[in-house]
């Protein structure tokens, strides 16, 4: 594939994942709110570990890859 291509395609879905976050902000409140994403809050710090929203996100883009590698 063309270099070239291959970035106009990442733009392209990137402006259209971020007019859906704008447009439907409630759309992806789940995120980052599943089982085992840890968060600690302290008074003077917090650490969010993303564990499970990450392996989503890994699980996706494999899947998508996979699809239109083939």
């Amino acid at each position: 594939m063309d270099i070239g291509k291959l970035v106009i395609t990442v733009g392209i879905i990137t402006v259209l994942i971020g007019l859906i976050m704008t447009y439907t902000p409630n759309l992806f409140s789940w995120f980052g709110r599943l089982p085992f994403d840890i968060r600690i809050e302290n008074e003077h710090s917090s650490v969010f570990i993303p564990i499970t929203s990450m392996l989503v996100i890994s699980l996706v883009l494999s899947l998508l890859m996979n699809l239109f590698n083939r």
